[in-house]
């Protein structure tokens, strides 16, 4: 039994914690929330997972100290994988919640991989039409000013979107590119060139073209397959994740809940009259950072 149990974690040990749905974490705080002498709770987990002293004792006032931890953990470390995570809790000796929740992070991983998969698909197309030797995304020109025997065009930041919030992308080109800030855009409707599989050449400018990545916020956003692939792809880089800063930005009054796997980064909002001043200013500083 444990050869197989070390299988299974070594099999998730790559999948990042982003694949565990808020079903799976909300029964974790069942688990780990109450405070108890007989059982380890979210402090022992906590510390586990590298957080100090002070860092949980502010983690106490927190409604649900777990979910807090974990997006902390997800958010800073390299290390935050459901295999990881499955690991730390039987180093506390709670096998009662593996036990109950293995089944369900399984599924979770098996739909995320599901999901990976289903939007970086490639289309049903021959892939080389001549005699030229195969070439690289990197080569074969993604971008309108691509240079296919030379560097690939590069990017301060990808930005992620809906069709509908399309006019405050256009109102973030004029402040950001056409001003003194001179900072240069990923907008895909703009500069990508059509044609390729949209799945794989978004990888591509996240990873490889972008130094960062402004996610619009709006209700539109979060009924976006697109956008939540493109976001949930940025949080999932290791170790990039860590030093590709994603900053959320939000434009206009919500109807809906802020997406909860962005709370812990620093929004910067253009609906709060005492801070709007500021703005773009801050934004262009974040954007500019080496």
């Amino acid at each position: 039994m444990a050869g197989v149990c070390t299988a299974v974690l070594e099999d998730l040990s790559t999948v990042p914690l982003v694949a565990l749905n808020m079903t799976v974490r909300k029964k974790l705080g069942l688990h780990l929330n109450p405070r108890t002498v007989v059982a380890a709770d979210w402090t022992n987990v906590a510390e586990a997972m590298g957080f100090s002293y002070l860092e949980i004792l502010n983690y106490q006032a927190a409604p649900n100290p777990i979910l807090r931890v974990l997006d902390d953990w997800q958010a800073g470390s390299t290390e935050a994988t459901v295999g990881k995570l499955l690991s730390i809790l039987e180093e506390v000796e709670r096998n009662d919640v593996v036990e109950d929740l293995r089944p369900l992070m399984e599924e979770d991983v098996r739909k995320f991989h599901k999901s990976l998969k289903k939007k970086a698909v490639r289309p049903l197309q021959v892939p080389e039409v001549d005699s030229c030797v195969p070439r690289t995304p990197e080569m074969s020109g993604l971008t309108l000013e691509d240079d296919p025997e030379g560097s690939p065009e590069l990017f301060d930041a990808f930005i992620c979107y809906c069709k509908s919030d399309i006019s405050f992308v256009h109102e973030m080109i004029r402040e950001l590119e056409q001003t003194d800030y001179r900072l240069k855009l990923c907008v895909f409707d703009r500069n990508v060139l059509p044609g390729s599989c949209v799945w794989t050449i978004t990888s591509e400018l996240i990873e490889r073209r972008c130094k960062r990545m402004v996610v619009v916020i709006s209700d539109e956003y979060i009924e976006s397959d697109a956008c939540d692939f493109q976001t949930k792809f940025a949080l999932s880089l290791s170790p990039g994740a860590r030093n590709k800063r994603l900053i959320p930005v939000v434009y206009k009054s919500m109807t809906k809940q802020f997406p909860r796997i962005l709370s812990f980064l620093t929004v910067c909002d253009y609906t709060n009259p005492y801070t709007q001043t500021w703005f773009w200013e801050r934004l262009a500083r974040a954007l500019s950072l080496p």
